[in-house]
């Protein structure tokens, strides 16, 4: 009875489940609803945001802010007071980030809001946007992830710590590194509140030489978070330096700057195509260039790290890509673990513990630098903020004790910079490491509360590229008769193949060889006729044969998969194909004389040689053939015996090689 209602009792659960899927998409589509309470200057803003959907396993999911007031203003409060100075309508907007969440981040629509008069007077606001040594900085409301739209903060002021900024000068942004085979970024908006003007690069370029560059500032893996800003002095790159480091630039002139911090707004599309590697780093760069060249110029790094998901505890290598070529036992490894509290009350103490990959040595681990920034622990130390380290067998445990680290969901808790910490420490290989990836992950514990894993951050090698030189003698296996090639033949080989390659790869071959000439039997001629030899008679052939002489320079391209079982042993088969280069083929008699001389009666042979005929590009072959190697397979010296059958011509040959790579 119950087999009818099978089909039907499926359908109705695909349909519930397609309803299900639907919902959660057409929730990702709600924009964010702002309302206000207005006072007249005096703006309260508030949001409506969709429902969160937390990730299987993940912390309680929760949104971030970032508001802007459309007058140049911003904020990353909840629900932030901002004072319009000026009147008439705005369009404030709100980008909310939604934290352990999988779905998209709710559109933003702007709404407009309408202030009739000038304020009476206006306070300086204090973002605390800039560092006590910056006159330039660069911030975003998040981490790029794929498909998704990033906001970049760009803001510059006076600073009379800094090298003073100019009253007027050009800004450049640039984006999109080099590093990279595709961009990362799109150029999707510009919001401008101080009259800043569009200018040429090229013009820049032509000007910039009499310029010099004496203090940078470099921001750390933003967003606005982790107070973590270095100053480096008389190291800094040339506007041409940095144009070839990016692929796109933008430039705007700015005028009468005063005392008042300015901001500029760039919506940055982040592509589908951006490297969705959560290790993967892309770095943001701003200068300003004075138009007094006797000034100094600014500059200003924004690094920030690819995610798939938005999640504020994170686990990342710098330059997790590397050149195998130059990376030794000595080799240092950037590790960086990020953490925020979202709890709803302060962290006394945070736990980060980090799984050491059986490649790294735990011994070589050193603390750079620590958010909240606190020293390692003495020996004796059991009082004060510090930072013990604890070794176990395969992890190390990063602990800050006696701190304060605030938590998301905290009363009265409004700078998120406060709920954010990380630790970031270098470590080196045990020894020359293995071409093959490595990873490593932290699980961090607030207090006493359970463990938040992060992600897996994976270290990598460049495949690189390695040339190498063959040389290669061949002999034939089979019926000299039949054979087409020759007995023999010698070649000189290229290879290409990914650098010290540690398992299995790729490689292609070219072989220029030649195939020094067999005869090849064509027919034989019993006869009696008389002849002579040097004017003398009594000669009669008895027997006459023919035979095809040819010599050969074949152009010959092996591709091959290989495998190195070890350091010393490597195997590898593949297919090649081949065609002759130049070909020369002659006709040569065998001459079987009878001599009776008297009625002594003598055997002889003569062999006689006819013309040549040339061919070239002709005779296209394929063959498949499989090898071994034996030395130091992944670099060279190597010494190689390599079978092959052809498909096309009937040949089998044994080859032994030396190889050699770069």
């Amino acid at each position: 009875m119950l087999k009818p209602l099978k089909p039907l009792f499926t359908l109705i659960l695909g349909l519930f489940c397609l309803d299900g899927f639907t919902q959660n998409l057409s929730t990702d589509t709600v924009a964010a609803k702002i309302s206000y309470q207005q006072n007249e200057n005096n703006v309260k803003f508030s949001s409506e945001l969709r429902q969160l959907r937390q990730i299987a396993g993940a912390p309680e999911p929760f949104y971030s802010y970032f508001w802007e007031f459309g007058d140049g203003g911003f904020s990353f409060e909840k629900e932030p007071l901002h004072i319009y100075a000026d009147s008439g309508v705005f369009y404030p907007r709100l980008y909310a980030t939604n934290n352990y969440d999988d779905g998209k981040p709710p559109p933003k629509r702007p709404v407009p809001v309408k202030i009739s008069a000038l304020a009476n007077s206006i306070e300086p606001v204090n973002t605390n946007f800039f560092k006590p040594t910056e006159n330039l900085a660069l911030k975003s409301n998040t981490m790029p992830k794929p498909d998704e739209e990033m906001v970049l903060i760009l803001g510059y002021k006076k600073n009379i710590l800094a090298s003073n900024l100019p009253q007027s000068g050009k800004i450049i942004l640039f984006y999109n590194d080099k590093e990279f085979k595709q961009d990362n970024f799109k150029l999707d908006d510009i919001r401008l509140y101080h009259n800043e003007q569009k200018s040429e690069i090229k013009d820049l370029l032509k000007t910039a030489s009499n310029y010099h560059l004496t203090q940078t500032y470099y921001a750390k893996n933003g967003p606005l978070s982790e107070p973590d800003y270095e100053v480096a002095k008389n190291n800094n790159p040339s506007l041409k330096e940095k144009m070839d480091k990016y692929r796109n630039a933008e430039a705007w002139t700015y005028k009468n700057l005063g005392d008042h911090e300015r901001f500029m707004f760039l919506s940055l599309k982040t592509t589908p195509e951006m490297l969705q590697d959560t290790n993967a780093m892309v770095t943001l760069s701003a200068m300003i260039i004075p138009d007094d060249p006797l000034l100094d110029v600014s500059v200003s790094d924004l690094e920030l790290q690819i995610v798939a998901s938005h999640d504020p505890n994170k686990m990342m290598l710098k330059n997790r890509s590397m050149n195998y070529r130059f990376v030794g036992k000595k080799h240092d490894l950037v590790y960086r673990v990020r953490f925020q509290n979202t709890g709803k009350g302060p962290a006394k103490k945070v736990d980060v513990g980090v799984k050491i990959p059986e490649n790294l040595d735990k011994s070589s681990i050193k603390v750079l630098k620590t958010n909240p920034s606190i020293s390692l622990k003495d020996s004796n130390q059991i009082s004060g903020s510090y930072l013990d380290t604890l070794s176990k067998k395969d992890s190390i445990h990063f602990i800050f004790k006696n701190i304060y680290l605030a938590g998301t969901k905290q009363d009265n808790v409004n700078d998120q910079d406060s709920t954010k910490g990380f630790v970031e420490y270098s470590i080196n290989f045990k020894k020359k490491p293995k071409k093959i990836p490595f990873d490593s992950g932290a699980a961090i514990v607030f207090d006493k509360n359970e463990p938040i894993y992060t992600n897996r951050s994976e270290g990598k090698f460049k495949p690189g590229i390695s040339p190498g030189l063959i040389l290669n003698y061949g002999n034939n296996l089979g019926n000299l008769n039949t054979n087409e090639l020759g007995k023999q033949n010698y070649a000189l080989g290229f290879s290409i193949s990914p650098f010290s390659p540690y398992r299995k790869y790729l490689q292609a071959e070219l072989f220029i060889s030649y195939y020094n000439g067999s005869k090849q039997f064509l027919s034989s001629t019993a006869t009696k006729k008389d002849t002579t030899i040097n004017n003398r008679g009594n000669y009669v052939i008895t027997n006459r044969r023919s035979f095809n002489q040819n010599n050969r320079l074949n152009l010959e391209v092996p591709l091959q998969l290989r495998y190195n079982l070890n350091n010393y042993v490597g195997i590898g088969g593949g297919g090649m194909f081949s065609f002759t280069l130049n070909q020369k083929d002659r006709l040569l008699e065998q001459l079987n004389l009878q001599q009776n001389l008297n009625g002594i009666i003598s055997q002889l042979a003569i062999d006689k040689q006819g013309n040549a005929l040339k061919k070239n590009f002709s005779d296209f072959n394929t063959s498949i053939f499989f090898d071994v190697q034996f030395g130091m397979v992944r670099k060279g010296p190597a010494i190689g015996f390599r079978y092959i059958q052809s498909l096309s011509i009937k040949d089998q040959r044994l080859s032994t090689y030396l190889s050699w790579k770069i």
